[in-house]
């Protein structure tokens, strides 16, 4: 199997070099409107914005910082396939101009551009990220009317492009069932409020330019890229930022597509999707090792789990997860001509076949020890990764 992901440094307004309706899935968290962090951004895209803002008119700007993100949602309705799945982590914003305090709602904004496109609107999730001020409020303390919440939460918003998607032949139907998670973690994915998650964990920026970035936790996207795609599908992330929606995409298997317009960033997603082996295999190992633990619980319990998993042999919930296999990412190297090829190894390790046996470093351990004797001798699944500038 062999696919390519492509790094491309330019706006998303445009992306000609994607065809249309060839994306499955879009994993992304844009510049947030009326949040200062990104008003520079926005303005020397629109000067009317700066304007706007300068004058006082935060409605104005508002909606004038939307219309450019407006033409990057209709370019990624574009380039979806029907029944494709389009994610979008985003937080309103609070603001203060010209002594005018208001919320500005940009989840709700956002919504209604989609079912202008025709998107069919799913549940959304909550993501809650406590954070660790002391005070919970904003404005005149104790005294009434003049206090106001304080917002610890961001929207994962979910649509989907017409009909949900069909798996018709052989090899999807095997992909699929490939892809599948596990009972334990549908129970907690597909809530609406993700909590366990916090906002602070990003282990794959370097600091330099995370305050312009704004990246979500690599969680956030392995479970969104988990929950709705399957191996070799073609991810897109038309605000790739610091790489975080590549890197789950490796991590799981799949190709990924990213754009960004920052010279800074993009240069730090390619960095970052070079070091990615130990993140990726580390995370899928833990969910191993997470599995092992819930499944002990549970006998301990005398709680029975009816079935067993075909390629590793420990128990599964369920018969829908007797398939899942797992693609370990063995090696990452970048030829000359800039494209960067990833090996995969999605034979059952024997070592994961008595998880339990064993402690977590030394999973870890043995795992690596023998993919690096593996890499020298078996053949594997590669998976090419082109970078290009526009």
């Amino acid at each position: 199997m062999k696919t390519k992901i492509r790094a491309l440094q330019q706006s998303a307004k445009n992306m000609p070099q994607i065809p249309s309706e060839s994306v499955d899935l879009v994993v992304t968290s844009p510049p947030y409107p009326m949040i200062s962090m990104w008003d520079d951004s926005f303005c020397e895209q629109d000067k009317n914005i700066e304007r706007a803002l300068t004058d006082g008119e935060g409605v104005k700007a508002f909606e004038l910082m939307h219309m450019i993100l407006d033409e990057i949602w209709s370019e990624c309705w574009r380039v979806m396939k029907n029944g494709g799945i389009i994610c979008v982590n985003i937080g309103d914003a609070t603001r203060s101009i010209h002594n005018e305090f208001r919320l500005y709602s940009n989840h709700s904004r956002i919504v209604k551009k989609f079912l202008d496109l025709g998107c069919v609107v799913l549940p959304d999730i909550i993501w809650r990220k406590p954070t660790n001020a002391p005070n919970k409020f904003m404005g005149s303390g104790m005294l009434p009317v003049g206090a106001y919440v304080t917002y610890e939460h961001e929207y994962i918003l979910i649509f989907r492009k017409g009909d949900r998607r069909r798996f018709e032949n052989h090899s999807e139907k095997t992909l699929r069932r490939e892809s599948a998670f596990f009972w334990e973690e549908r129970n907690v994915w597909f809530s609406d409020i993700w909590n366990d998650i916090t906002g602070v964990r990003q282990p794959l920026s370097n600091g330099v330019t995370r305050t312009r970035s704004g990246a979500f936790p690599f969680e956030l996207a392995y479970r969104l890229i988990s929950m709705f795609s399957i191996k070799g599908d073609t991810i897109l992330d038309p605000f790739m930022g610091t790489g975080t929606t590549l890197t789950a995409a490796l991590a799981t298997a799949r190709n990924a597509i990213g754009i960004e317009l920052d010279q800074a960033l993009y240069s730090e997603a390619i960095d970052n999707v070079l070091d990615a082996q130990d993140v990726a295999n580390r995370y899928t190992f833990e969910r191993l090792i997470r599995h092992h633990q819930f499944t002990t619980e549970r006998l301990e319990q005398g709680k029975q789990l009816k079935y067993e998993n075909a390629h590793y042999g420990f128990p599964v919930m369920t018969s829908q997860e007797t398939d899942l296999l797992f693609d370990v990412i063995r090696r990452i190297s970048m030829t000359s001509d800039n494209t960067v090829t990833v090996d995969y190894d999605n034979t059952p390790q024997e070592e994961l076949w008595n998880i339990g046996s064993v402690s977590k470093r030394s999973v870890l351990y043995l795992l690596k020890k023998r993919s690096q004797v593996r890499s020298r001798n078996t053949p594997v699944r590669q998976e090419s990764f082109q970078f290009e500038k526009s």
